[in-house]
Order: structure tokens, then C-alpha cells, then sequence
């Protein structure tokens, strides 16, 4: 089953306006990946699918990646050099803590969008918007392949 499956239309709709929502009142970038598997560690492949997404290139260095491996059960918060300078050390692990408790309820989609709620309101705060912000990133969900994770 492709893991685009394990969403539907609706709960994609609602984590895209998650991130709208939160990108609103922010110059910040936020991304979603979502893949079966993570093989190795999370943090590493975070961080390789940070920068496969150019997510590195914005102009504050302010993006921030919720990544998602749903058959392994692992899961990573990735921020940008810009975002981890400005916001509190235990930050994503408060919102990591969050998610978890959703993602145990099989909440998958209500986690993302928690999490992704309280990002942008820290975000808010370090980087509000300018009216001359321009949406960086895409704000769909990128999906992990079969083939990429074998």
C-alpha cells in the first residue's frame, strides 16, 4: 500500500491548511514528509530529506521540516540554523511530546497539525510576517516512494 493511503483527502487538506494557517502570520517555512520507513536513524533522515527539499535555501534560514516515517513509528522535527538560534534548546522536543501523545491515539493527522500549529506560533514570534513575504516552499505534503525507501 502506498503511503499516501494512510491519508485521505480530507486529513491532507488539513494538514496543508495547517501549515497555511501557521505560515500566515510568519516569514517561517514549513514542510511535511511522510514516508513508510526510516531505515537508520531519524534525525539523519530528516536531515537528508531537509536538504533534498532545498529547505536550507530559504533567505532567513527559517524552515522547519515534521517528518514521518508511519510503519516504523518514528517521527523528527528538523529546524533550520536561523529557527534553532532563536527558539528555546527544549523547543521541538515540547512538541514532539505533543505529537507522540496524538500519533499513540493512531491520531496521525491531528498530530501533525498540532505540532505544526505550535511551530508556527514560535515562529510568529521570531519571524513575523513582512508584507512583503513571499511563500518560499511548497505547502504540500511531500510523500516518501516505494522504490526511494527500499
Amino acid at each position: 500500500m502506498s503511503v499516501r493511503k494512510y491519508f485521505s483527502e480530507e486529513n491532507k487538506l488539513q494538514i496543508i491548511n495547517a501549515i497555511r494557517v501557521a505560515e500566515n502570520n510568519t516569514s517561517g517555512e514549513i514542510r511535511v514528509h511522510i514516508e513508510k520507513h526510516c531505515k537508520g536513524d531519524v534525525l539523519d533522515r530528516a536531515a537528508y530529506i531537509f536538504e533534498k527539499l532545498e529547505m536550507h535555501k530559504t533567505q532567513l534560514r527559517n524552515g522547519v521540516l515534521f517528518y514521518l516515517a508511519i510503519e516504523d513509528h518514528k517521527f523528527a522535527i528538523l529546524g533550520d540554523a536561523g529557527i534553532n538560534q532563536k527558539v528555546p534548546e527544549n523547543f521541538w522536543e515540547e512538541i514532539k511530546e505533543e505529537m507522540a501523545e496524538k500519533f499513540r491515539e493512531g491520531k496521525f493527522t491531528e498530530g501533525l497539525s498540532t505540532g505544526i500549529k505550535q511551530a508556527g506560533k514560535q515562529l510568529k514570534q521570531h519571524f513575523p510576517f513582512q508584507k512583503d513575504d513571499v511563500n518560499e516552499l511548497s505547502d504540500e505534503i511531500s510523500f516518501g516512494t516505494d522504490k526511494e525507501e527500499k
